[in-house]
């Protein structure tokens, strides 16, 4: 069993009953919801997401399907999907940094030294919003990252308007973000990964 299959936190959450077939032996059934690490071949359903969350918002996406497909390559171990009967329905993409706070390289780099997680995006499916799904994806993939010996604190960009959603996860504002994309200007906010041992004793890490 590999490393990543062993994580608690990306068992499925919830299994359906087995079903029956007409001559009475079960046929296999998705998992009603199932958290996992994702790969390169998850890379157009999660561009498909994210494309239609952020660019009614703000013109441009995070990670264009390139750049997707270049971090699920270089570091899968730093996403994770919430899937609904096979179809993914919620995301989360990072890659490693290595420095105190985010510059405009961290956009692009995955720095296998650092031991900061820079998360990229996290979007939802827009049949699925406003159920609290994002509030739970993060909760999950801090979990996820406790279990991860090099991980010691989250990073993150967001628009101001994000700031509150982020404080609700448990993350601290750092102030303003150098990085800048077009007019767009950011607020960072980390959170800490180690340092939470009543946690981890309890996480099955």
């Amino acid at each position: 069993m590999s490393a990543l299959s062993a994580l608690p936190f990306l068992k499925p959450v919830h299994l359906r009953s087995p079903r029956s077939s007409p001559g009475g032996q079960r046929r296999h059934t998705l998992p009603a919801s199932e958290f996992r690490c994702l790969s390169p071949e998850d890379a157009v359903s999660v561009f498909e997401i994210e494309r239609e969350a952020f660019i009614s918002v703000s013109g441009d996406c995070p990670l264009h399907l390139d750049e997707i497909r270049h971090f699920l390559n270089l570091c899968p171990e730093l996403s994770l999907g919430w899937f609904e009967e096979g179809r993914l329905v919620a995301f989360i993409i990072g890659s490693l940094w290595d420095q105190e706070r985010l510059s405009q390289a961290a956009l692009t780099l995955h720095k296998p030294q650092g031991s900061a997680v820079h998360i990229h995006v996290l979007a939802v499916h827009r049949t699925v919003r406003q159920q609290g799904k994002g509030s739970i994806l993060m909760w999950r993939y801090l979990q996820h990252l406790r279990c991860l010996p090099f991980a010691r604190r989250a990073l993150l960009m967001c628009e101001p308007f994000l700031v509150p959603f982020y404080h609700k996860c448990g993350f601290e504002a750092l102030g303003p973000c150098e990085v800048t994309v077009g007019d767009l200007a950011f607020v960072e906010m980390q959170h800490p990964v180690r340092g939470h041992a009543f946690m981890r004793r309890n996480s099955g890490c």
